[in-house]
């Protein structure tokens, strides 16, 4: 459930003790068995090879190639090419002659297949300084390279194959998940109350604001919390009432009277940016023993705080940005460092949100949850997210694995959806069936 992310370095310790040439022609020929099957009708591939390892592995490919009939040469001519022209060690921006070539590559107007990542980017961090291939697929040797996984990087290298070229697997420190990570999540037994089995407080829902809210608390339920309750601003309730069957609603003022009964915090969804609710944010989140998913208004202008209670803070690139105090392109280039960075100031899990969403918790790696559909990028999806992960908090899952585990199961509803025209109401009515099927 949570695959090995190789780095540069964890790729050579992987590789260590093993003949170099056997390597490179199992990956040479796992180019040219993936190039055959993607493309059976290409009868000339071309390749552009670098000096290292890539460029060799680029190299055999066309002696097998050649050895099928086909026409296969150096240089960015054929109906295919093959970029081997950077390994896992590159960092950084290609220099003036390598960019030359990556944008002969990218202009040539042809499938490109790359072998372990495209050209410029980097293994370790998915960053993308300069020049980069765009392949429409890239064939990784022994598993998914962190660059493989991880925005910029992710949108340059097409659909990813893994070819195992006989290494053993290792632990590596950043890791993938898959969807057997819906095991995890607890499912409620013959002794459970309504309580037991997860109660979920939601605070937001202000005027013109109350759908956030009532996303959050109907996703919490479609997760499978037994009790939900939404405190709102007084004049909201009216609304939240008409929305809402199932949940309990007060008032927000009386929000600590409903603490006791619940199991997790669910903070932020249509909250409003006033004073006083930041305020209130604060006072949440250091006054009360109970796990929280900090989302939405609740991020805005939130600073460090202390607590001993599992937290989650879910922000988008823009939340984040102001969460670390940068520009939102710096997010955007570097999605690494800056989950890590702010998992490690606000000393709690931080779930970044995107194609690629990341999940990161201080001083650890990173889980990359690359299962969502582009369809999740529609309104109110964060709020579903809020939800879910709080009905898992409530459960009783680590903070780190239920944020994994909500954006598995949002993308997994995502997809039961339609392509084109997807509302957050469609997730929220997808996740039991998602956490009923046997994974």
């Amino acid at each position: 459930m949570l695959e090995p992310l190789y780095t540069a370095e964890e790729m050579r310790e992987a590789e260590a003790g093993h003949d170099v040439g056997d390597l490179m022609e199992r990956a040479g020929s796992a180019v040219a068995e993936e190039a055959l099957r993607r493309f059976p009708d290409a009868r000339s591939f071309g390749a552009v090879c670098g000096s290292g390892a890539n460029g060799g592995d680029a190299r055999i490919a066309l002696e097998v190639l050649r050895a099928e009939g086909r026409h296969a040469a150096e240089g960015v001519e054929g109906d295919v090419l093959i970029d081997g022209l950077f390994g896992t060690g590159f960092r950084g921006e290609p220099r003036r002659e390598a960019a030359a070539l990556i944008e002969g590559i990218n202009s040539a107007g042809v499938p490109v297949l790359a072998v372990d990542l495209p050209s410029g980017v980097d293994t370790d961090t998915g960053e993308v300084a300069g020049a980069a291939v765009r392949a429409a697929v890239t064939v990784a040797m022994h598993g998914p390279k962190v660059g493989n996984v991880v925005a910029p990087g992710r949108f340059h290298g097409g659909d990813l194959v893994v070819y195992n070229i006989g290494l053993e697997p290792r632990e590596t420190n950043h890791r993938l998940v898959s969807r057997e990570i819906l095991r995890l999540i607890p499912r409620k037994q013959a002794h459970d109350t309504k309580y037991r089995s997860g109660s979920v407080l939601v605070v937001g829902g202000a005027p013109g604001l109350t759908g956030a809210a009532c996303l959050a608390a109907d996703a919490a339920f479609r997760a499978d919390a037994g009790y939900v309750t939404v405190a709102a601003p007084a004049e909201a309730l009216p609304v939240i009432e008409a929305r809402l069957l199932e949940a309990v609603k007060r008032p927000l003022d009386e929000v600590f009277d409903a603490v006791p009964k619940a199991g997790a915090l669910a903070i932020g969804p249509g909250l409003g940016r006033e004073a006083d609710r930041r305020a209130l944010v604060r006072r949440l989140l250091e006054e009360t023993d109970l796990p929280a998913v900090v989302d939405a208004d609740a991020l805005d202008g939130l600073q460090p705080f202390r607590r001993e209670a599992e937290t989650v803070l879910t922000p988008h690139v823009g939340e984040l940005a102001g969460l670390l105090g940068v520009q939102t392109a710096w997010v955007d280039a570097h999605r690494l460092e800056a989950v890590r960075r702010a998992a490690d100031e606000f000393g709690c899990v931080c779930l970044l949100k995107g194609a690629d969403t990341l999940v990161a918790s201080p001083g650890g790696g990173v889980l990359v949850c690359g299962l969502g559909p582009p369809s999740l990028a529609t309104a109110g999806t964060g709020d579903v997210l809020t939800g879910t992960i709080a009905a898992f908090l409530a459960k009783g899952m680590d903070a780190r694995l239920a944020a994994a585990a909500g954006a598995t199961a949002c993308a997994e509803a995502a997809r039961l959806g339609p392509e084109r025209g997807l509302v957050a109401s469609d997730v929220v009515r997808a996740l039991p069936a998602v956490l009923s099927a046997e994974v």
